[in-house]
């Protein structure tokens, strides 16, 4: 009789029993019928789960505490055991993230950034970006006051300060004059190739991909040999450089465009248009007569000598135009990381960011090459440094900009000064330390692949 009380007992445990409602888990913890739970109930039956009995199974131990376990949350409501445990870890959770100390209202926050509202606006910042810009700023302030201060003849700092606030020196002519407007080309310059050097990298994934690799310098080069060398006005070669750069830009993008203007493609593509464009004004060059070549060929490396104001306004206006693009430029640069199918999963349209960041890179590109020639490695070197300095995934946008103005100041300074009186184009230094950082970026890839 023992023996089949059991069996009865656990035979009203069915599994789907008409005269109660309650299925599976919920029926274990309501009616202490079902599985290892009702085997220790008290009917006399023996062997494990009559040893079950004084400390019982899961279910059992929920029911007999008030534990909020799954069987207990149905046992006691009759609904469904998983919707009220998840109803109530959901409550949980909330209520341990508003009370976790790193996340004030329920709002966790992530590592290395701050949240920072004006107004209806509220900005996510990095706060080691952040530092690294203010850091940058100074720097570039610094050289700034050094390539005005630096020169025959020399300037004091002091008198270098009160000539820029309009107090007034003897030094003002060769202060406001004659060294403003080269520095202040220089850093516009150096921030636009920093800006381009970051949009072309970012879409291409590639830290070798800049304005000089895929073929918008060598464009904006060959029509600007080609207006110096047939006797065109001097005042037609910027704009023809211009109109190079952009052609440049639409062979690129037409040979890069296939399969979503993939990567790789982007990049194959544009080494093919440098060395096209590079080869066709080598051909123009022997065919010219030598004194235009020579001028093109200063033109090719790249200078900032006899030029100011004007060339510095075109590119500063060509910024300042494109400032709500650049503006949305950083917050796309954060998905370009991202696989196509990852980025359409999440709402986001990747091909036409890719080409739109693309177009802004090379637009800027161009215009800067137009009117400064072709100073190679900025656009390479100045994002991959920003991104180092930030330690962030992809080149900072801010940061690039400032490196790049930096690093053309210092480079247009030490052009003038190491080799005076004797001059140096601002390309040859730049070129000097694109150099060994190639080799840097060379020695670093066999590193990590060994």
């Amino acid at each position: 009789m023992t023996a089949g009380r059991p069996a009865e007992a656990s035979g009203t445990a069915g599994p789907a029993p008409a005269a109660d409602p309650v299925a599976g888990p919920a029926r274990a913890g309501a009616s202490g019928a079902a599985g290892p739970a009702c085997a220790g109930d008290a009917s006399g039956a023996a062997g494990p789960a009559r040893a079950a009995a004084p400390a019982a199974g899961p279910a059992r131990a929920a029911g007999a505490s008030g534990a909020a376990g799954p069987a207990r949350a149905a046992g006691a409501s009759g609904a469904a055991g998983p919707a009220r445990a998840a109803h109530a870890s959901g409550a949980a959770g909330l209520a341990a993230a508003a009370g976790r100390p790193g996340a004030p209202g329920g709002t966790s926050r992530l590592p290395g950034r701050s949240l920072l509202r004006i107004g209806p606006v509220s900005l996510l910042i990095r706060r080691r970006a952040t530092l690294v810009a203010a850091v940058l700023t100074a720097l570039l302030l610094l050289a700034v006051v050094l390539s005005l201060s630096l020169g025959t003849p020399y300037v004091a700092p002091a008198d270098v300060l009160r000539a820029l606030s309009g107090a007034g020196t003897s030094y003002d002519l060769v202060v406001l004059d004659l060294r403003l407007p080269r520095v202040v080309l220089a850093a516009v310059a150096g921030a636009a190739f920093g800006v381009a050097g970051t949009l072309i990298q970012s879409v291409a994934r590639n830290p070798l991909a800049s304005p000089d690799v895929i073929g918008i310098t060598q464009g904006a080069g060959l029509a600007a040999t080609v207006a110096l060398t047939s006797g065109a006005a001097a005042v037609l070669v910027a704009p023809s450089a211009l109109v190079g750069g952009l052609l440049a830009a639409v062979l690129l993008f037409a040979l890069g465009a296939r399969h979503g203007l993939a990567a790789q493609r982007f990049v194959l593509a544009g080494v093919a248009v440098a060395f096209a464009f590079r080869a066709l004004t080598e051909v123009v060059m022997l065919t010219a007569d030598p004194i235009d070549g020579l001028r093109a060929q200063i033109w090719l490396i790249g200078t900032l000598a006899g030029k100011g104001w004007t060339e510095a306004a075109w590119i500063a206006g060509t910024l300042a135009v494109l400032l709500p693009v650049l503006a949305w430029a950083g917050w796309a640069l954060n998905s370009t990381a991202l696989d196509d199918d990852t980025a359409r999963g999440v709402g986001l349209r990747p091909v036409a960011r890719r080409i739109g960041l693309a177009g802004t890179g090379v637009l800027v590109a161009a215009m800067v090459t137009a009117q400064v020639g072709a100073v190679d490695f900025v656009a390479l070197v100045a994002p991959q440094l920003a991104r180092r300095l930030v330690r962030a995934e992809r080149p900072p946008l801010v940061c690039a900009a400032l490196l790049g103005a930096l690093l053309l100041v210092l480079a247009d300074l030490a052009g003038r000064r190491l080799f005076a009186p004797t001059q140096l184009p601002a390309g040859v230094l730049t070129a000097a330390i694109g150099g060994p950082y190639l080799i840097f970026l060379l020695l670093r890839g066999r590193r990590r692949s060994s």
